[in-house]
């Protein structure tokens, strides 16, 4: 087994890992982990911006009020509050580190997305900001002479001793090794399990890695009942979808049926309503039709301002043969965020010592039950900063070596390639039509059971590499499932048919955690 010894141990290389990176190496020696290669996550896919009070008629309150309202009575308030308010200092840091955010008559251009009362998105690049923020701060983590990089490197183990977390192990698939990578802190960063789902925004990497490995240790995991479906993804025939960024329709266009009608106004509703309320009713509007997407309508605005805007998804759609500034664009929702993940506390802090999660594989209480557009950013900035400060107050490991055990190697067996595509493939469909955007309980039985007869029916190999994510896929997909079915009433992006109003009762978050009865949490 080869062995790295570091200071700080970071999994994952989105906004959330690169930021931590940066704040760590300010203290001592940092690897940085990734499965894949530093550029595949879901930050550097992020077109909207991230939000920020900036501007002179908005405030850190206004900002801390939209959030709630989003996050419909479920929101953490204190972490809120961390969040708008030291969101405001992060974004100023970057703006002044030289992040070029876009401008209009040379002030930085502010947009408005879903739930916000005051613009207040910042963007890069039009629609890819996502994509440079990673780049912007890439730059200050290449080279770094205490920043080591590891890439094509998949974490399958978290090393615990004594309830605290010392390290990770990995296998390495270029050369085929495996690895010890030991620290006095580990930060997850490693982001969520959107494309469990059969239609996704997100990279096909994210499947739930990182929580599956954090619950198979005794991490407390919250909220997983609660994935958000973005109103407006791309809707191909051929199932090709991404993201149509809420941007879009914060520059004014319009979602129409298939009749030309504006149908969320006949519903009293706007384009601009929290991202929940939109997709339930594109749901009900597909599932009244017949029809299998709505369209965004674009052809009332100023065309070029729409393909500078939006210049990415304006390529993108006319590989479709679409233009999108004279043609209806045919959207529907797909799964794209991950509210709930690992239970963590205002410094990313877990309930296993020395072990963190930042990012969207966090669960820290800032979204409740539904996240307001472009947080997201905002919170890798924010708590990445906060849990490298806390992992400060941990005296330094001494004889690392001295306290792990030695661990039979990690494999790949390419025969189970095949496994895992038809696993992964089936749990797709299975999510989709039964814990999708309405759920029931029949439909939550139904799926728990599929997924209980799978896991009887596959032959899974010890420590090995396709078996493993098997495995990590089946209990992200039960921990989503049973928290859906526990979980009786609508709230944010968690809707039942059979419960279909808010209960006081439920106004608390589901905490579960390996071989111990599920808990709640009130809200604070």
């Amino acid at each position: 087994m080869n062995t790295h010894q570091f200071d700080t141990i970071i999994i994952g290389s989105g906004l959330a890992g690169l930021y931590s990176a940066i704040h760590a190496a300010k203290h001592g020696s940092v690897a940085l982990i990734t499965k894949t290669t530093l550029n595949l996550s879901n930050s550097y896919w992020a077109q909207g911006g991230i939000a920020a009070a900036i501007s002179k008629d908005d405030s850190p309150l206004l900002h801390f009020e939209d959030t709630l309202s989003a996050g419909r009575n479920l929101c953490n308030k204190t972490a809120v509050e961390v969040l708008v308010n030291e969101g405001r200092e992060r974004v100023f840091e970057l703006i002044e580190m030289g992040m070029p955010f876009d401008k209009e008559n040379g002030e930085i251009a502010l947009g408005l997305e879903g739930g916000h009362s005051r613009r207040r998105v910042l963007h890069a690049g039009g629609d890819s900001t996502g994509r440079d923020i990673v780049n912007f701060v890439l730059k200050s983590v290449l080279g770094h002479k205490r920043i080591s990089i590891f890439e094509n490197k998949f974490v399958y183990n978290l090393l615990v001793l004594e309830n605290e977390c010392i390290g990770v192990s990995a296998y390495d698939f270029m050369e085929n090794k495996n690895f010890h990578f030991l620290g006095n802190s580990t930060i997850l960063a490693s982001g969520g399990g959107a494309a469990v789902y059969l239609r996704s925004t997100n990279p096909h990497t994210s499947l739930g890695d990182g929580v599956a490995l954090a619950y198979n240790i005794g991490a407390e995991i919250e909220s997983m009942e609660f994935i958000q479906f973005h109103p407006t993804a791309f809707y191909s025939p051929g199932g090709e979808t991404f993201l149509i960024s809420e941007a879009v329709r914060g520059e004014g266009a319009h979602l129409v049926n298939h009749e030309g009608i504006r149908f969320l106004q006949e519903q009293n509703l706007s384009e601009l309503a929290p991202r929940d309320v939109v997709s339930e009713a594109i749901f009900n509007e597909m599932k009244n039709s017949g029809k299998p997407n709505v369209f965004l309508k674009l052809d009332h605005l100023d065309a070029e301002k729409i393909k500078s805007r939006f210049s990415n998804i304006y390529g993108e759609t006319m590989r479709f043969g679409i233009d999108m500034t004279k043609q209806p664009l045919p959207v529907a929702p797909a799964a794209h965020f991950m509210i709930g993940g690992i239970k963590t506390g205002l410094n990313g802090e877990t309930n296993i010592s020395r072990l963190y999660a930042v990012g969207e594989i966090a669960s820290s209480g800032i979204h409740g039950a539904n996240r307001l557009a472009s947080n997201s950013l905002l919170e890798c900035l924010v708590f990445a900063k906060r849990a490298v400060e806390n992992s400060l107050s941990y005296k330094k490991i001494k004889n690392f070596s001295e306290k792990i055990e030695a661990a039979p190697p990690f494999k790949v067996a390419k025969e189970k390639e095949s496994d895992f595509l038809h696993a992964k493939n089936l749990i797709a469909q299975l999510l989709w039509n039964n814990v999708g955007i309405v759920r029931t309980k029949e439909q939550l039985n139904l799926a728990i059971g599929k997924l209980n007869d799978l896991s009887a029916q596959l032959n899974l190999v010890e420590n090995e590499y396709y078996s493993f994510r098997i495995s990590s896929l089946l209990q992200f997909s039960k921990l989503l499932t049973s928290a859906a079915l526990i979980r009786e009433e609508s709230r944010g992006s968690h809707l039942r048919k059979d419960f279909p109003e808010e209960s006081l009762e439920f106004q608390k978050t589901i905490i579960q955690q390996k071989d111990k009865p599920v808990k709640f949490s009130n809200i604070k």
